[in-house]
This record gives C-alpha cells, sequence and structure tokens, in this order.
C-alpha cells in the first residue's frame, strides 16, 4: 500500500489526500511566503511525485508572481499550495500529521528576517502558564476543523 497523507483548512471547508511519497520538505524565507503564509517563513513540502486530490472543496488561487500561484481557502484564508511549473508543494502545517514532516532545507534565506534563528532562545510558556489567561483558555472550544477527516463538518 502506498503511502497515505490529509490535510485540509482550519474550517474543514477544503481537505486534500495525497497518495504516493512526499517529495522535499523546506522552509522558503523569501518576502513573498512570508506575505503569503503571514508569517517569519513558508513550511512546504512538493507533492510532485504523488497524487493530490481536493477531497472537499478547492483552494482559491493567487498568482502571487509570474511564475507561480498561491492556494488558501476562501472562507478562513489557510494558506495551502504553492503551485509553479516544477509542481505543487502543500503547507505542511495543513497537514492531519506535520509533525511527520521535517524540513530539511531552507531556501530564500537573503529574506530571512534576523531574529528567526533565535526564537528557540527565547522563554518558554505552556498556554495555560498565564494566571491571567488560564480561565478564558480553559473553557475555549475550538471550531476548527480536527487533524482527519470527518463525514459531516461541521457537526450537526
Amino acid at each position: 500500500m502506498s503511502e497515505v497523507h490529509t490535510g485540509g483548512c482550519q474550517c474543514g471547508a477544503v481537505r486534500f489526500r495525497v497518495e504516493g511519497p512526499l517529495g522535499d520538505a523546506s522552509v522558503c524565507h523569501c518576502r513573498m511566503c512570508q506575505k503569503a503564509f503571514g508569517g517569519f517563513y513558508a513550511p512546504l513540502v512538493s507533492v510532485r511525485d504523488a497524487k493530490l486530490v481536493w477531497t472537499r472543496g478547492a483552494p482559491k488561487r493567487f498568482q502571487s508572481s509570474n511564475a507561480a500561484q498561491r492556494g488558501f481557502c476562501a472562507d478562513c484564508g489557510t494558506p495551502l499550495t504553492y503551485e509553479a511549473p516544477d509542481g505543487v508543494a502543500l503547507a505542511i502545517g495543513a497537514f492531519d500529521k506535520p509533525q511527520e514532516i521535517a524540513p530539511k532545507i531552507q531556501w530564500g534565506v537573503e529574506g530571512k528576517l534576523p531574529y528567526v534563528d533565535h526564537i528557540h532562545e527565547l522563554p518558554q510558556e505552556h498556554t495555560l502558564s498565564d494566571p491571567e489567561a488560564a480561565p478564558f483558555l480553559v473553557d475555549l472550544v475550538s471550531y476548527q476543523h480536527p487533524d482527519h477527516d470527518t463525514e459531516q463538518w461541521p457537526p450537526a
């Protein structure tokens, strides 16, 4: 049986299934990727040698350059794809098991923000460690799609 990976956006309007081996996983620091992800970099994995199927909905696309377009959920805004002439890459964070996809290389390092390499040196706290925020967070109910496929979303 071949590898199978699933994932989708945070609201569940767009879901995907990848059948076959994932390609190289990377992070890209270029400014276009920073803006597309609203983050310090874009974590992506190539699916060019696998079969990508949109199992629910499909991404809306933005032509971010003359060579590439970016796919995202039109409902919740989750970044999903980087699509270029050499193939499609999916956002690692959109997979149901992102912990299984470790980046192996960094691209666009000329755009790397100067503090990114030192983030691991910052103080670390668990989510509920802040006594002022803990009461709010204890009662927090997530409306995000779970990290697995469901028959019906949102639940009835």
